[in-house]
């Protein structure tokens, strides 16, 4: 079956369960891929190189910047993350999709590139779709953060400020699936995929 291969961009607030879904997508789509980012920071814990993010030096990713070769990046704590072109296009090339795991405002800087620089028939264009992942309310999330015994009281408070704004702005995407329920909000993604990569 020939499918378009697709650019997948999903965004959620903390707490909502979007790193369990992607890593789900991936266990099902043999041919979806991740997107890897970059950053100028050092490496955490037991972080690895190509696999949690591609480890640059401050001049690297400056040359990168002056070669335009990044999608969007941003400066977070003095250091620098970003998400490079080149790597999706090459997985659109061969047929492959390519998800991207990126937070309301990289998702924005992503879409005005692609919507408003690339013609129509650009792969990262023709294959593009963003996704909102919504929690089933602010209450819903909240017990979630506070059931995951991770984070003190003030630290939740401030992930619950931030939902609130990103959860605003999830009119901007193109589609939004609520996790009410894992494997539904699963299965809801499936079927938003596969009626775009030409499945079903």
């Amino acid at each position: 079956m020939n499918t378009k291969p697709l650019f997948i961009v999903m965004s959620a607030p903390s707490g909502c369960g979007k790193s369990t879904l992607i890593d789900m997508l991936l266990q099902e789509y043999p041919d979806l891929e991740y997107s890897i980012s970059c950053t100028t920071r050092a490496p955490r814990g037991n972080e690895e190189d190509g696999v949690d993010y591609h480890f640059l030096t401050m001049e690297r990713f400056r040359e990168l910047l002056a070669e335009n070769a990044f999608l969007e990046y941003a400066e977070v704590h003095g250091n620098y993350y970003g998400t490079l072109r080149e790597p999706i296009e090459d997985v659109l090339r061969v047929g492959h999709s390519m998800i991207l795991d990126i937070d309301v405002v990289g998702a924005a800087k992503v879409r005005h590139f692609v919507m408003c620089h690339l013609p129509p028939e650009d792969p990262l264009r023709a294959g593009f779709m963003d996704i909102f992942v919504n929690p089933p309310s602010l209450e819903e999330l909240r017990s979630r953060l506070e059931g995951r015994g991770t984070d003190a009281p003030d630290v939740i408070e401030r992930r619950l400020a931030n939902a609130e704004g990103e959860m605003a702005r999830a009119g901007e995407y193109m589609f939004q699936v609520v996790n009410d329920d894992l494997h539904m909000a699963y299965r809801r993604l499936c079927d938003l995929i596969d009626v775009r990569s030409g499945r079903m």
